[in-house]
């Protein structure tokens, strides 16, 4: 037998393994009265040969360790687990879902990973995978040469892409793994699992079973390691024990998987850019019931159940539930867990509690013709809840479905100017009288709890100088920043047109220069005139609006020469996502690090980083044209797969014996 020492959980380390020798010596010297240390741990070391890859998993009994001999693992019985693709290039071949949210001919939903989630998680990106990936396999094979005809080893096409199963980031603070829809490709930081026939109530219970206290110390019994912002690769979960489970086990199991994903979803219905949203917190009651603290009760009690049903059929032993349910496994409670996850915006999440901001900035979805006010005012019912493998929507439940009447017709544009038919701040206003009725006000910030708490903010100021910080933010996810609704200002941030990116065509600078910013030039230039015009009849407050009127006008001469500057060569697709989209704008933005993000990103472009862009093509269209003719993926990038030219294969080189015996 060999003596190991567990000190984890002690704060001091050093003490502690002097205080347990001590022991021992006593022990042997048959001096110790008070039995054995709970810190000591006497194990043969032939045992560990029943774990893969023999850990030295001291900790754990040896029934636990006898599991891995008595059931089967994982990957068999028409179960299996694999990595997926990576495109070695995110940002040209990644979007976050809301930048193409209508086109899945080319964009595909693709889980990556995230953070700790359990039973639930929204896949929020989506790859392009036109054409079964090909600009993406010619661009590997352009950045890789030596990989020869194919790019399988980074794309993996021999997986299990579009059909339903169970992902889990590979990296976090805690083992979860959640429902993947069917209709998605996976990646190598998003593993996935697989049964045999795509059952639903399979999947469902393996996904409980997975989720377990029990499995996560199976899982940690082969890392030898407890510690948080472990890898848990696909070999790990492969080699796994999974019990058998009888019909009526599998059911039980599947009814609280399909519980907990319910809840974890309802959890997502006030987070905007989710597929699962439907009204801001503020609202949500109106649809039912929505009590985060009562979900996460009932959430934590099915946890229990699940913990309970894994640990009999795995034949867990009470003492080894109580090791497993005191910290030794894998698994942790989500509220403790600070993800790790190796894209650092995936920890991102909207379950916290939501201010006047979410209210205000739904409104303005509404206003735009987003968001479908007529869930919160009872004119149409919620959907109902999908089924956890149906494939994702292209539009969120609580977006307005298409060919609906949207709340205000606007021209993809609305701006800040009071009494102008399509004035945002008096549109928000608007969408909240018909929302609240009488049951708001206007006079400062302050946090919601029903919908019959008064609303209190300037809603003009929160528009100027908090909302576009407060979007961006909530629009970026896994280091894409992806805002929809862009504020292009004069330099005092004294007019501002808000264009709405999904409605975003060559023709939209032309629409902001003809219908908005030429006529309030004409108004502002009569006012400028009528006081003019008074000459030394003018008050001291009329000198004042003199000066501040004749400054108003020359910012607007200078917005309107920028757009017009701009306008005759900017011709937006919305396949190079919003970066690339709003780059050539960068000198209207005032959000000074979004217009540092958009400055030096229309930099790369002139310099040629980005000549897969369409935009690029529109700019320089010499210079890329040049370059399809040797890089494959920028030909199919661009419709020009017929300039590009095969290099020609390169001669096989002969051994060296063979060219001495020539000569």
């Amino acid at each position: 037998m060999t003596q190991f020492l567990r000190l984890l959980a002690e704060p001091d380390k050093a003490a502690a393994l002097l205080e347990v020798c001590g022991k021992q010596r006593a022990a042997g010297c048959g001096q110790n009265a008070e039995g054995p240390d709970p810190r000591i741990f006497e194990v043969a070391p032939e045992s560990f040969a029943a774990v893969p890859g023999k850990p030295f998993a001291y900790w754990v009994s040896e029934a636990v360790r006898q599991v891995f001999k008595r059931l089967p693992a994982f990957e068999c019985e028409g179960r299996t687990a694999q990595h997926g693709g990576s495109t070695k290039d995110d940002f040209r071949f990644l979007r976050v879902w809301w930048e193409n949210a209508n086109d899945f001919s080319k964009w595909t939903l693709f889980a990556k990973g995230g953070a700790f989630s359990p039973f639930y998680a929204d896949i929020y990106l989506a790859v392009k995978w036109q054409n079964d990936a090909s600009e993406l396999e010619a661009a590997l094979l352009h950045k890789y040469p030596y990989l020869g005809e194919t790019a399988n080893w980074v794309l993996h096409r021999e997986c299990n892409y579009f059909r339903p199963g169970l992902t889990w980031p590979r990296r976090t603070n805690g083992l979860s793994f959640r429902a993947m829809p069917r209709g998605c490709i996976f990646a190598d930081k998003g593993p996935a699992a697989f049964v045999a026939d795509d059952s639903p109530d399979a999947l469902l219970a393996l996904c409980a079973l997975v989720n377990s206290l029990a499995f996560g110390q199976l899982v940690s019994v082969q890392l030898a390691r407890v510690e948080l912002a472990q890898s848990f690769e696909v070999g790990l979960i492969q080699q796994t024990p999974i019990p058998d489970l009888g019909a009526e086990q599998q059911a039980r199991l599947a009814t609280l998987a399909r519980r907990a994903w319910s809840l974890k979803r309802t959890l997502d219905t006030i987070n905007e850019t989710s597929h699962a949203f439907l009204l801001p917190a503020a609202l949500c009651s109106r649809l039912g019931d929505y009590d985060p603290a009562v979900i996460e009760a009932e959430l934590a009690r099915i946890q229990t159940e699940i913990d309970a049903n894994a640990f009999d059929l795995y034949g867990f032993s009470e003492a080894d539930r109580q090791a497993a349910t005191g910290g030794q496994g894998a698994v942790v409670s989500e509220g403790d867990a600070t993800s790790a996850a190796e894209d650092d915006d995936d920890a991102q999440t909207d379950h916290g509690p939501q201010t006047t901001d979410h209210l205000l900035a739904w409104a303005v979805g509404v206003a735009f013709g987003r968001f479908d006010w007529r869930l919160a005012t009872g004119e149409r019912k919620a959907p109902p809840e999908p089924e956890p493998f149906d494939p994702l929507p292209a539009r969120s439940p609580g977006m307005l479905p298409d060919g609906a009447e949207p709340f205000h017709a606007h021209p993809g544009i609305l701006v800040d100017d009071p009494g102008h038919p399509h004035d945002l701040a008096r549109l928000i206003e608007e969408v909240l009288d018909e929302v609240f009725s009488d049951r708001w006000s206007v006079v400062g910030k302050t946090p919601l709890a029903t919908d019959h708490w008064p609303l209190s903010t300037d809603i003009r100021r929160w528009l100027q100088r908090e909302f576009f910080a407060f979007h961006l933010q909530r629009y970026s996810k896994s280091r894409r920043k992806a805002p929809i609704y862009w504020p292009l200002a004069t330099p005092s941030g004294s007019y501002t047109l808000w264009v709405y990116y999904p409605s975003l065509t060559n023709q939209t600078l032309y629409t902001a220069i003809n219908d908005f910013v030429e006529p309030k030039l004409k108004q502002v230039g009569a006012d400028v005139a009528t006081l003019r015009n008074k000459g030394s009849a003018r008050t001291r407050d009329d000198e004042k609006q003199f000066e501040a009127l004749q400054a108003f006008e020359l910012e607007l001469i200078e917005l309107r020469d920028t757009l017009l500057k701009l306008a005759p060569t900017y011709k937006p697709n919305h396949d190079d996502g919003v970066q690339i989209s709003a780059a050539p704008l960068w000198p209207l933005f005032r959000h000074k690090p979004w217009q540092k993000v958009l400055k030096d990103t229309w930099e790369k472009l002139k310099k040629g980083d980005y000549d897969w862009a369409h935009l690029a093509m529109n700019y320089w269209p010499e210079r890329v044209r040049e370059k399809c003719k040797t890089d494959k993926s920028l030909a199919i990038a661009h419709g020009l797969e017929d300039l590009y030219i095969e290099p020609e294969a390169a001669p096989k080189k002969t051994r060296g014996r063979q060219q001495t015996k020539e000569m």
